[in-house]
């Protein structure tokens, strides 16, 4: 009994964690990246050249851009601009992308 206990709490404060964080991302995305990519799981892209979140993910392993979050994301293109965040601000993003890819 106790086991299932222990293992009940660890799935519980797991889960609680990681909504927190998918929080976190999403508060970033919005504030640094909304301006011109949707960034929900509706909607057009206010920059019409600038891909929706949610077909980004399904396009490329999230994971790899933890990276480019740390160091800093630099496109071919003028219209972004770069932006650096730390580790666990990068890990709070990948996490809300990857809530993008189960949601339907």
């Amino acid at each position: 009994m106790r086991i299932f206990l222990a293992l009940f709490i660890v799935m519980t404060i797991s889960t609680f964690v990681g909504a927190a964080e998918v929080a976190v991302g999403q508060r970033l995305v919005e504030a640094n990246c909304s301006r011109c990519h949707a960034i929900g799981l509706e909607g057009a892209s206010p920059l019409a050249k600038a891909p929706p979140f949610r077909a980004v993910v399904k396009r490329y392993p999230v994971e790899n851009l933890e990276e480019a979050l740390v160091e800093g994301i630099v496109t071919g293109h003028n219209e972004m601009p770069e932006f650096t965040f730390d580790p666990d601000q990068a890990l709070a993003i990948i996490a809300y992308l990857n809530s993008l890819k189960v949601a339907k």
